[in-house]
């Protein structure tokens, strides 16, 4: 849903606008590219947040508590 949402903003770009729908066809690669090191940055900071959050909450699971979850 969301690629077809994408569609036809960029076909409604390309009928107002054609020359900005087609440099952001040209630039979309680039966009993507440079956004990837800030995905694996986020991942790595989700993973370090987890990992601290394990460890700041062993005693408490050691003691027997489960949450509400459990």
């Amino acid at each position: 849903m969301k690629s077809l949402l994408a569609l036809v903003a960029w076909c409604l770009l390309f009928v107002l606008c054609w020359p900005v729908a087609l440099l952001a066809l040209l630039l979309w690669p680039v966009v993507w590219l440079v956004s990837l090191p800030l995905r694996v940055m986020g991942i790595t900071l989700e993973a370090v947040f987890a990992l601290l959050r394990a460890v700041l909450f062993l005693p408490a699971r050691i003691l027997g508590y489960r949450g509400k979850h459990a």
